[in-house]
């Protein structure tokens, strides 16, 4: 009877083990999946961004050349392909502009991309703690993942966010320069 009970309680702590493992495991690739969607996501905004951006830009040398355009017949149809002959001329002209609400555009556009590429990455960074968290900060996760884990399982460093050498450089000698507008 002693032999029963006890074989019992073994089986119970098993089970109870193996059911807690499968949770650990569903959890944990709840994580990976969560950080690779959301390095995907990051992937999205930052092309669909800069694909507008470059669009965007497009605009004022069309713009432009629509312009020279509309010079080239305003002015031959004034003067004639050859110009104005006249030593001095009276007329008062009001020539087109360049409207320069399109470039004011283009930066709201910019702006308003690096805050929201600013946003996804700073999840990216949230969802990797998160996940390095459950793994390590916790009794469960520090257990499981010992005993029979081997997470996480995906490259961690494949997922890290996007820089700029400048800011590599910068954190790498713990040093920054002020801007230089002015550069020769």
């Amino acid at each position: 009877m002693k032999t029963l009970a006890i074989l019992g309680t073994i089986g119970v702590l098993v089970l109870f083990f193996v059911v807690g493992y499968f949770g650990f495991q569903n959890t944990a690739n709840v994580h990976e999946n969560g950080i690779i969607a959301q390095y995907d996501v990051n992937k999205n905004v930052y092309d669909n961004g800069w694909k507008e951006i470059k669009e965007m830009a497009q605009i004022p040398d069309m713009y432009t050349g629509q312009l020279e355009k509309l010079y080239k017949v305003a002015l031959e149809g004034r003067y004639g392909a050859d110009g104005s002959k006249a030593m001095m001329q009276f007329i008062q002209e009001q020539n087109p502009t360049i409207d320069s609400s399109l470039f004011r555009q283009i930066q709201q556009s910019i702006e308003i991309f690096r805050k929201r590429f600013t946003a996804e990455q700073t999840a990216l960074v949230s969802r990797k703690q998160a996940y390095r968290n459950y793994l390590t900060g916790t009794f469960s996760g520090r257990l499981y993942n010992s005993i029979a884990g081997g997470y996480p399982k995906i490259d961690m460093t494949k997922y890290d966010i996007v820089t700029s050498d400048k800011t590599e450089e910068d954190f790498g000698t713990k040093r920054s320069r002020p801007l230089d507008f002015k550069q020769d």
